[in-house]
């Protein structure tokens, strides 16, 4: 599915489209799931994973497309006018204009949708006490006391100080988008739009 997921980033790249064809036919894709980025992949394939779901078995490939803007260029490529793939995804609330127009419920295209974004889901499902633990477990506690200390973040509440703090380094996003994952399938409290896309999966 790695092989697929590379060729289809190629093919909407402006690369052939037959190696896509040839891997989805071997592979029996049937879905695939567009998201913005890898953090919001890696939350994806952590909640799979501690549900013991193997979804490149079952058939489906989540995608991260480089941004909600690109969701019109692979939904052609992968939906009924191209693959005929069954599509979902999971987007901000501000990018949700792009996903409604690509995904068409009629053709059985999903998008879940996030208030601000899935870091914002995770801190408010876990709160903001939890979340300050894992970036200490994590080892990163100095950064972010000092990151919370800068003048620029003083006017802003702890909840806001956390979501920024974990877009300001690369990386930390996709990192803690598995730690936030695994901290909310073993409280229970998984945000509302990623149990509502894994539902769909």
């Amino acid at each position: 599915m790695k092989a697929f997921h590379e060729a289809v980033t190629e093919w909407a790249a402006g690369g052939p489209g037959e190696p896509v064809r040839e891997l989805a036919g071997r592979l029996r894709v049937r879905g695939a799931v567009l998201l913005e980025g890898l953090s919001d992949a890696a939350a994806v394939d952590t909640l799979a994973e501690r549900r013991g779901r193997d979804l490149a078995a079952e058939g489906v490939c989540v995608v991260s497309m480089g941004g909600a803007m690109n969701v019109g260029r692979y939904a052609r490529l992968l939906g009924p006018t191209g693959l005929g793939l069954r599509l979902t995804g999971l987007c901000d609330e501000r990018e949700r204009r792009y996903y409604d127009r690509a995904l068409d419920p009629g053709d059985g295209g999903t998008v879940s949708v996030c208030v601000a974004d899935l870091e914002d889901e995770f801190i408010r499902a876990l709160g903001v006490a939890r979340v300050e633990e894992l970036i200490r477990e994590a080892g990163e506690w100095h950064p972010w006391q000092t990151f919370a200390r800068q003048p620029a973040q003083q006017d802003r509440t702890t909840h806001r100080r956390l979501r920024r703090f974990l877009g300001t380094k690369a990386g930390r996003k996709i990192r803690y988008g598995r730690l936030l994952t695994g901290a909310a399938c073993d409280a229970g409290c998984v945000p509302a739009p990623l149990e509502e896309l894994f539902g769909r999966l």
